[in-house]
């Protein structure tokens, strides 16, 4: 199937991101800003050193491409790559809020939610045209969310900002092509860290002086963020931000279980039944491509009989 590879760039990104307390855990005693600042920093300068030494080429065919556009297209490709950016920020920011000040378990909640709301946004405003097969994963993970939203619902209206901003981020780069995934990247992360670079010095913290400290940072800016973005992005160039959006449930599905295995929080059977409800649904969403890879390993069978 020539979508295979978006799916698995797409698997790959959230498989990483489940992971992603592994390296944040051992820096949790350091304010969550300092954390985001030094994140962002980092990706945008290791991104912009890359682009710069290796990619020089490809920076002036972006150039090239944008100058050529018609004056509409400019301004759209202007208005989806400053949205995307706009986007990530306030889904960093929001994410480090509730986390901060409301609960972890509405953050854990937002990433649950969003695939809902990437598909519901892709269907009104990308016209993505969804199976009855399609429309019931919908509706089964609309009841995992409920079920592990019943007793709060002050932590689903948080989850619902956190997964809205990110699902309008996978819908508006679903629409932004013709340009290098990377370069595009790179703007985005740089523009926002040039936005937050004025609140640096108000906000942030004393200067980390530990290893620890440093060493997390880094492999939370390359392995956390630019490669996942990166395969989140080309992903999106093959396969529908609705596709995209549910296999991001893989995300808090491992989390779910580290949480279990490896810190060994208290997990409800509410909370067992709610993540299979939602396991279920991802496998529903996409059963046509299980079924088509299936079929075309048969007929390869056969034919080499």
């Amino acid at each position: 199937m020539k979508t295979t590879k978006y799916y698995i760039a797409a698997i790959t990104c959230f498989v990483i991101w489940g992971f992603f307390s592994l390296v944040l855990k051992p820096i949790h005693e350091y304010p969550s800003l300092d954390i985001l600042f030094y994140r962002v920093f980092s990706c945008s300068i290791l991104m912009l050193l890359i682009s710069f030494t290796f990619r020089r080429k490809k920076i002036k065919e972006a150039a090239a491409v944008f100058k050529a556009l018609p004056k509409s297209e400019k301004r759209k490709s202007t208005l989806l790559n400053i949205g995307g950016s706009v986007f990530l920020m306030a889904n960093w920011f929001t994410f480090i809020y509730v986390m901060n000040h409301v609960s972890v378990k509405a953050t854990s909640l937002a990433y649950l939610v969003c695939p809902i709301l990437t598909t519901l946004l892709a269907y009104f405003l990308l016209h993505e045209k969804l199976s009855k097969t399609q429309w019931i994963s919908v509706g089964l993970s609309i009841s995992g969310c409920l079920l592990l939203s019943y007793s709060n619902i002050m932590d689903m209206f948080f989850s619902m900002i956190i997964g809205l901003t990110y699902a309008a981020y996978l819908v508006s780069q679903r629409i932004n092509k013709g340009f290098d995934k990377f370069i595009i990247l790179t703007f985005h992360i740089t523009l926002a860290a040039l936005v937050l670079l004025p609140f640096y010095p108000i906000y942030s913290g004393p200067v980390p002086t530990e290893f620890k400290f440093y060493f997390c940072i880094e492999t939370i800016a390359v392995l956390f963020t630019i490669i996942p973005l990166f395969l989140n992005l080309y992903a999106l160039s093959g396969i529908n931000s609705s596709t995209v959006g549910m296999l991001l449930n893989i995300n808090p599905m491992i989390a779910f279980c580290l949480a279990n295995f490896v810190y060994h929080e208290k997990i409800s059977a509410l909370q067992i039944a709610a993540y299979s409800i939602i396991f279920i649904a991802v496998l529903v969403f996409n059963s046509h491509h299980f079924i088509a890879v299936k079929q075309k390993y048969n007929l390869s069978s056969k034919e080499s009989l």
